[in-house]
């Protein structure tokens, strides 16, 4: 909190004499950042830096920073103590905080690269490292996978095999009959329990389609074949009855 606290005070300052150079905010905000919010020199840096990307992508509005948004480490901050705990930098000092990592998060620890972000989510803290992923050799194609994209089938390819849609449809029947419902109650339970299926329903459409995807792309790949699919922008503009 008090980190992104100082990201709101440092981004007044920024917009008012609207600059985003790090080295210039750097020199007129650090020591009173540091004094004021009990922050480290580095977190000072990090803090600086943040307030500087974010404000670069738009210098006519003024960034704020939620009291729970994501906070910058580096190295120098944050620590990987092998596959059981992290040492991050505190307002109180170090903490050797315990982890739990997955399966495929422990066999690319080593490739652990730059800084990591502390993220909130629902009462539960997450780390997102960045990983060094080797490039794989380019794939020289001596064919094409033929790809149909449909609604009783999510795709079809030129092999003849379909990538059924049937549950994503019934699931969508579902929700749109309790979605009817629960306009029609209106109350403040039912608005945040819309809220809540919508955010569930895209959930559930991004991993259906991210699983579809990776069936195709490894599909084509274990046949040296390159990907092809119909461009149908504007099909309806030259449609006649």
């Amino acid at each position: 909190q008090k980190f992104n606290e100082a990201c709101n005070d440092i981004a007044k300052v920024a917009y008012k004499i609207r600059k985003a150079n790090k080295y210039a905010i750097h020199k007129i905000l650090y020591y009173r950042i540091r004094e004021q919010y009990g922050l480290s020199a580095q977190m000072t840096v990090r803090a600086v830096s943040k307030v500087v990307e974010a404000y670069k992508r738009d210098k006519k509005i003024l960034c704020t920073f939620k009291p729970h948004g994501a906070m910058v480490y580096d190295q120098r901050i944050l620590s990987w103590k092998g596959l059981e705990k992290v040492s991050i930098l505190s307002l109180d000092g170090r903490l050797k905080i315990p982890i739990r990592i997955g399966t495929y998060q422990k066999a690319r620890l080593d490739r652990i690269r730059g800084q990591a972000d502390l993220l909130l989510k629902k009462g539960i803290f997450y780390l997102s490292a960045t990983i060094d992923a080797p490039e794989e050799s380019p794939l020289d194609p001596v064919g094409t996978l033929g790809v149909d994209l449909g609604l009783k089938f999510l795709a079809y390819d030129s092999d003849g095999e379909s990538y059924s849609g049937a549950k994503v449809d019934h699931i969508r029947k579902k929700n749109i009959k309790l979605k009817a419902d629960l306009q029609k109650c209106g109350s403040r339970s039912a608005k945040r329990h819309l809220k809540r299926l919508s955010g569930k329903e895209a959930r559930f459409r991004k991993d259906v389609n991210h699983v579809v995807s990776k069936r195709l792309v490894t599909k084509a790949k274990d046949t040296h074949r390159r990907i092809a699919y119909e461009d149908l922008k504007g099909i309806r503009k030259g449609v006649t009855v």
